[in-house]
């Protein structure tokens, strides 16, 4: 192979996916100028290679998966995927296609033959050109008068043999003629149960004996080779030999390569057997089996007249090789001779050429192996050498090709030279000529023709390296970067998973205050991202954060809605902050419900950082199936890191502007915000008279709503501790329960016991701590206890009050007695007597909310009056926290 000298040449370029074509569905096949490709789509081209035009474009319901050409019948047979195989009648189809398209294209036509926009008419396969429908046909051959398909059912492959249909009047196959099972399989399973694409299709090969029927040199299938009598009495036995029976080669995508003899197959229906019986596994490559073909190794004797193969090839998706040839053993007796190659993978596609040659496509290069031997193994004086003749190691040369997905032979070749038809994974169509007396050295005249032709080649050569090695780079580069943001992402997941108790390396701290936005006082809730850690948070990480809320906060059946901001954390070094401020309410109602739960969390998009990486796979990279990403990827297609999460409550919400300073008085009306051009004119007008809205009728006629907590002193003294040293424990205790309103500092400084402050709806809320004895609950005499008082006009806003102190107590409460303390003696008659009076005020409430629903105006006012006396009474309980 050192005289050969390849010449590359693209003849036209067909549409492709994003990433290019996968190896294992295209196919391409050519007879005289004509050529017949698919790209593993639903459409099948038929291109001119004279002409350079496409002569017609076929749309099947499906993914095509193999083609097969009848030359002499002008047939061509299809898999469709799930659908079956349909058989074509070209010489009808071309007949369909007018003379008035065909003059268009040829105005159309380019000088780059870019065919990508479709210039020949689209013709849809008819639904009765399907002579076999199935949906778990996997594979196919034509073979003389029959049709033999290959079969993936739920658990074993199956070899079926029909009647081969023709096209014309009734294209339907004639009846099954036999069938056998071969070895288990596992089909994939795709979502809800319905099965995925395969990323390998079995291979079926036809190998026939000398006496057969068909003549030397046309084969009745694209997939048919011929044996010479001593490989094939050897590999398939007498048996076959006797009948001149063709055999059926399988190679399926576990690796077996296994074979049924087609003449017992036949006779099986009506001698039924033992269908193991008629199976015989020849090897096991371990690898998917992605070739089956014969090759002419020895130059045939002068008075041989046909010459058939004599070895049979086999070829594994990773670069395993098998040769199988007939050869002498010492004593002088015919045995098989078998030998493994190593070759460079993994291979995408193969085929087999004159003389001995081999051809197969790898990733990066399109190569061929020589498996010819000078001398014959039939002359006894050479025994003396290897047995069998095969090659102790092959040697792959190349052919200055890349990203081959699918290989075809052509037969206008010169002599002693090849011509290969091959589809790369960018959609081209090119042909790769071999002529082995190029190389000849002779002195010629270069002329500007000939030179202009050698710099075509050339820059032709050149950009396909180039090409190839700007894709590669760029594939390795993007799977560089992602598995550096991986790892880093691992490292920061690890450092805050391990770090549950104590400060955590990134922390989120929240806090709330009141600011003026658009003529408007919002509430707003500043998140401080901080990053303590060794780690920085690159590309893929993003600040979540949920804005929890309900409609209304007291009701338990009432809607929940949520919020999520999601910010890009973009470059957060070690050491680095990043700020970030959230409104939270009032909306246009001017309504603020509390309480609201603020959530912060880290999240680590997969999707952004893995899946460029494998959506730029290089074509030339061993090609995945389309189902392979998303099974890569987890269905949340991402890491949530919880960091911090705060609830927002009425207490943090209160305004307090009676004790701002003078300088802070920055915030507007404390009011909705009005429209500014009302409250110009209401300005000109001068002083008018109070709104008489229903506010303000409640405010003014109605008492304030009031709800009372008693907590034992010596609970808060504990709980307090030296933090409020030098203050009484009452101003303590109203600190200690504004401690996260913005206006903690203001009350601290002025040692309050009482203030009243300003909902978020404009109406006033008064805090009261006085201190108080509790006298008939422990016999030892009174308990000193803080009286926490909340008092408002309005009804909803003093509940809001009063379920945050007691959301403060309850976690009090829970951390005393997590230290051990005990409370004092208690008169347990006395606490039954204040439990036997609340049942009965439930009862009350029961009886007189039942009430109200049957009665009619004038009483129920009655009746809900006595309802709110009721309700005051159970705000306000005899209880002491202890």
């Amino acid at each position: 192979m050192a005289g050969l000298a390849p010449r590359v040449e693209y003849l036209a370029g067909f549409c492709c996916p994003l990433g290019g074509l996968a190896a294992g569905k295209p196919r391409v096949l050519c007879h005289g100028a004509e050529v017949f490709l698919s790209t593993g789509s639903e459409l099948v081209y038929v291109y001119d290679r004279e002409g350079r035009l496409l002569i017609a474009v076929y749309k099947f319901p499906g993914q095509v998966w193999h083609l097969e050409l009848l030359a002499l019948h002008r047939a061509l047979y299809v898999l469709c995927a799930r659908s079956g195989i349909y058989c074509l009648s070209l010489d009808q189809a071309s007949r369909s296609v007018s003379r008035d398209d065909e003059d268009d294209r040829d105005d159309q036509d380019s000088e780059d033959g870019q065919v990508d926009e479709l210039p020949a008419p689209v013709i849809p396969v008819h639904p009765d050109t399907c002579v076999l429908p199935s949906a778990t046909l996997h594979a196919f051959t034509v073979l003389d008068d029959v049709l033999i398909t290959l079969a993936q059912g739920p658990t074993q492959w199956k070899v079926q043999v029909f009647e081969r249909p023709c096209p014309g009047e009734d294209p339907r196959p004639g009846g099954q003629i036999g069938e056998v099972e071969l070895s288990t399989c596992t089909p994939p399973a795709g979502s809800l149960g319905e099965p995925t694409a395969p990323r390998f299709l079995p291979v079926l090969c036809c190998a026939s004996p000398p006496g057969s029927r068909a003549p030397h040199g046309h084969p009745w299938g694209s997939g048919g080779v011929m044996l010479e009598g001593p490989l094939f009495g050897l590999l398939f036995g007498s048996d076959a030999s006797l009948l001149e029976s063709p055999v059926i080669l399988c190679g399926l995508p576990d690796g077996q390569l296994c074979c049924v003899v087609l003449k017992t197959l036949v006779t099986s229906r009506s001698a039924p057997g033992d269908p193991k019986a008629l199976v015989k596994i020849l090897h096991h490559l371990e690898e998917p089996v992605i070739f089956i073909g014969a090759l002419r190794t020895e130059l045939p004797s002068e008075d041989v007249e046909d010459a058939y193969c004599d070895c049979l090839v086999a070829l594994g998706h990773h670069g395993r090789a098998l040769a199988i040839k007939a050869s002498w053993d010492e004593a002088g007796h015919l045995v098989p001779e078998l030998r493994e190659y190593s070759l460079p993978g993994p291979v995408l596609c193969a085929a087999r050429g004159r003389g001995g040659h081999v051809y197969h496509s790898t990733p990066s290069d399109l190569c061929v192996v020589d498996l010819a031997q000078e001398s014959s193994p039939w002359d006894l004086t050479q025994r003396d050498r290897a047995p069998g003749g095969l090659p102790s190691l092959l040697c792959p040369a190349s052919l200055s090709a890349c990203s081959v997905v699918t290989l075809s032979v052509s037969s206008r070749a010169p002599e002693g030279g090849a011509e290969l038809l091959a589809l790369s994974a960018k959609g081209r169509l090119m042909t790769c000529s071999l002529d082995p007396h190029s190389e000849t050295p002779h002195p010629t005249r270069v002329t500007s023709a000939n030179a202009g032709q050698k710099i075509k080649e050339l820059l032709s050569g050149i950009g396909t390296v180039s090409e190839r090695v700007s894709s590669l780079k760029k594939a390795v580069d993007q799977r560089d970067k992602a598995l550096t943001c991986l790892n880093e992402a691992m490292n920061v997941s690890c450092a805050l998973l391990s770090s549950r108790e104590g400060p955590r390396p990134i922390s989120c701290t929240i806090s709330t205050s009141w600011s003026r936005l658009q003529l408007q006082d919002m509430l707003t809730a500043t998140c401080l991202l901080e990053n303590s850690s060794g780690f920085s948070l690159d590309r893929g990480w993003a600040l979540c954060i949920q804005v929890l809320r309900s409609s209304q906060a007291l009701d338990l059946d009432s809607a929940v809605s949520a919020i999520t901001y999601t910010i890009p954390v973009d470059q957060l070094g070690p050491g680095g902050q990043r700020e970030v401020t959230l409104p939270l309410g009032p909306g246009e109602d001017g309504a603020l419900d509390l309480p609201v739960t603020v959530s912060c969390a880290l999240f680590y998009s997969l999707r952004e950082v893995v899946g460029g990486a494998l959506a730029l796979t290089d074509p030339f990279k061993d090609p995945p199936s389309n189902e392979c990403t998303p099974d890569v990827l987890p269905e949340q297609e991402g890491v949530c890191l919880p960091l911090s999460e705060h609830t927002v409550d009425m207490l943090q919400g209160l305004r307090f502007p009676g004790l701002a300073a003078p300088h802070t008085q920055a915030l507007g009306p404390l009011s909705p915000a009005r429209d500014p051009v009302h409250t110009f004119l209401g300005t000109c007008c001068g002083p008018v008279s109070q709104p008489a809205g229903p506010a303000s009728l409640r405010a003014k006629y109605l008492p304030p709503s009031v709800a009372t907590i008693k907590v034992s002193a010596e609970l808060l003294r504990a709980t307090l501790g030296d933090s409020h040293a030098g203050v009484s424990l009452c101003c303590a205790t109203l600190q200690w329960l504004l401690a996260e309103n913005a206006a903690a500092d203001i009350v601290r400084a002025q040692a309050l016991s009482s203030v009243q402050g300003v909902a978020p709806d404009g109406t006033d809320v008064h805090l009261i701590i006085r201190e108080v004895a509790v006298t008939d609950l422990c016999p030892a005499g009174p308990i000193q206890a803080m009286e926490i008082q909340v008092e408002s006009s309005s009804l909803a806003n003093m509940c809001r009050a009063h379920h945050a102190i007691v959301g403060r107590l309850q976690r009090l409460v829970t951390e005393q007695a997590a230290r051990g303390s005990s409370p004092p003696d208690l008169r347990l008659q006395y606490l039954h007597q204040i439990q036997a009076n609340h049942e009965t005020l439930l009862r009350e409430v029961q009886t007189l909310r039942d009430r109200l629903c049957t009665e009619d105006e004038a009483s129920s006012c009655t009746t809900a009056q006595r309802l709110l006396q009721v309700y005051r009474q159970l705000r306000s309980p005899s209880l002491l926290l202890l």
